[in-house]
């Protein structure tokens, strides 16, 4: 059986998530049917860069699709993720699924009542390296986890992204746009969050471009850039998390946790591969030698096995319920620093089911 596939959306993202397409093509399981722009002339020169087909948003919703990759800027991804469900077209969404928690709901609601799937971003969490970590927290390698810290903190996309505006914008920020990646690996590990309290910064109103086309351009900041979560999970575990586009340097490590029989340091969320390094109590560091598959950029893996779950009636992994939960827990991480207390949640999920086995 092949499911046609069409993209709406063609910015920064694009060709990481295309050339894992291209390659899951070869499985003959899929078929990209085309790709759609709010600004058609950009949809054309992607068209023209990958050799594919430009459509209309209209027309790609018209189309044989069966589902469709959501790409677009996340102010947009909840208006065009209910476009895509109510075309009855299976959806998957680049993080986050939406702005706000009654948005994803909506989402997730609307997907539900049609019989249609819904999945989201990131699916970094299915690569070798958060999978070699949750393999060795699974086996109690350092024994029930107590505590723990997650980091993300650079200066912010203005020094590479071409256009950085929306992510000083509601629905990006340092949360949203990265933290999101260190939230989804650690309910990945430890199931969902039952509170968070938190505190949170705008450092700076403005922000200015400092290099490329944009050199110069002030940047409005509409979101605090640097916050701080402390997460209680169901399971257990107390994990502090710090998201920030304030520091210029540090030498953390992207994840630290810490259990009963020594220490776990797992590899930047951002990515699917990385360093995993161990200990138990007062032995020697070891370093895991996994081979798991995908340590290099896999982007797409997620809506491959959405693909592949449909047509093996199985839950897939990078789950609207999963999104959803991340999605509450970072709104509520800016409610909990804004109303000075803890914030309970009211979604749950279940952890995905783990990955062992390559899919393209």
């Amino acid at each position: 059986m092949t499911t046609t596939l069409g993209i709406i959306g063609t910015g920064n993202i694009f060709p990481a998530y295309l050339r894992n397409i291209l390659r899951a093509q070869r499985s003959g399981k899929l078929r990209l049917v085309g790709v759609a722009d709010g600004d058609m002339a950009a949809a054309e020169r992607r068209a023209a860069e990958f050799g594919i087909v430009a459509m209309t948003v209209d027309e790609l919703l018209a189309s044989e699709a069966q589902v469709i990759l959501n790409l677009t800027p996340p102010l947009a991804h909840h208006a065009i993720g209910m476009k895509v469900l109510g075309a009855g077209k299976h959806l998957f969404s680049e993080k986050p699924m939406a702005a706000t928690f009654a948005q994803g709901l909506e989402l997730v609601e609307t997907a539900r009542k049609a019989g249609l799937r819904l999945g989201c971003a990131p699916d970094t969490f299915l690569g070798a390296g958060a999978q070699t970590v949750r393999a060795l927290l699974d086996a109690g390698t350092i024994g029930p986890v107590r505590h723990g810290y997650g980091f993300f903190m650079n200066h912010g996309p203005d020094h590479w992204h071409p256009n950085p505006a929306f992510f000083y914008q509601p629905g990006a920020g340092p949360l949203f746009d990265v933290g999101v990646y260190h939230l989804t690996h650690l309910v990945n590990h430890f199931g969902p969050v039952q509170a968070v309290r938190a505190i949170a910064h705008k450092t700076h109103a403005v922000r200015t471009i400092p290099l490329g086309e944009r050199a110069g351009q002030k940047l409005p900041v509409d979101v605090a850039t640097h916050v701080i979560a402390h997460l209680d999970f169901a399971s257990g575990p107390q994990i502090v998390l710090t998201s920030s586009f304030d520091v210029w340097k540090h030498d953390h490590e992207p994840f630290e946790f810490y259990g009963d029989d020594g220490t776990l340091l797992g590899p930047d969320p951002n990515k699917f591969g990385g360093k995993v390094r161990w200990n138990v109590q007062t032995g020697d560091w070891q370093r895991a030698t996994d081979k798991r598959p995908y340590h290099a950029n896999a982007r797409g893996l997620g809506l491959v096995d959405m693909i592949r779950a449909i047509s093996e009636q199985r839950p897939h992994r990078c789950s609207a319920e999963l999104a959803l939960h991340v999605l509450e827990v970072m709104e509520s991480t800016l409610k909990a620093a804004d109303q000075g207390g803890a914030v309970t949640l009211s979604t749950t999920c279940d952890r995905p089911a783990p990955l062992d086995t390559k899919l393209f």
